[in-house]
């Protein structure tokens, strides 16, 4: 069984997908973020890097993350990028990833191409208010992708709020099930325990 879990940046998709992930035994479970598969851009100055829009699909290898899903699939290990959001560029060594009962696949973009979308067997779409959501957005970038707060507002209003407008909200209408409060909605989230165990206990 395929997860697929989208909604805007910091609507809290990370927080369900470990959510999810934790409450399933040991093996039982695949996580990959659409993250992991920002194109390299060698090419590219550490400025000129800067300056991409990282919101918009062409941003992602999204092929090759359907690729590795089909190879998970087929019950073969994938070996997945590692991507370093300081540099804006993959890291030479990579994760492996082993098959199991229940993949998650986690990204603002995940229900935006049909080829990924045609290999999710349940869509998750994880709904928070905008306000919410650029709060947490500015706290992680700052924290965890060593930004400063100038450079992360001035990425929301260019390209992250426009990009949401464009591609992720429309997004929505594709899913099979909308969790609000993502994280925080505690109800959804043993409701989807419950399946996946039943999922993972069939294979």
């Amino acid at each position: 069984m395929v997860i697929g879990i989208a909604g805007g940046s910091g609507s809290g998709k990370s927080t369900v997908a470990n959510a999810l992930g934790s409450a399933l035994p040991d093996g039982k479970v695949a996580t990959l973020r659409h993250d992991s598969y920002y194109c390299d851009r060698p090419d590219l100055t550490l400025a000129q890097r800067h300056e991409l829009n990282y919101d918009h699909p062409e941003a992602l290898d999204t092929a090759l993350l359907v690729e590795h899903i089909q190879h998970l699939k087929a019950g073969n290990p994938v070996e997945v990028p590692i991507y370093d959001f300081k540099t804006h560029r993959r890291l030479a060594e990579t994760r492996r990833v082993d098959p199991a009962a229940v993949i998650i696949v986690e990204g603002i973009l995940v229900f935006v191409d049909e080829h990924l979308t045609r290999e999710l067997d349940i869509k998750i779409f994880v709904d928070t208010e905008p306000d919410i959501r650029a709060i947490r957005r500015i706290r992680r970038d700052i924290r965890q992708r060593g930004r400063d707060f100038e450079s992360v507002r001035k990425q929301y209003y260019e390209t992250v709020r426009p990009m949401h407008i464009h591609f992720v909200e429309p997004s929505k209408r594709k899913a099979d099930l909308i969790i609000p409060e993502g994280g925080e909605n505690r109800v959804a989230i043993d409701v989807l325990v419950a399946r996946l165990r039943a999922a993972s206990d069939e294979q």
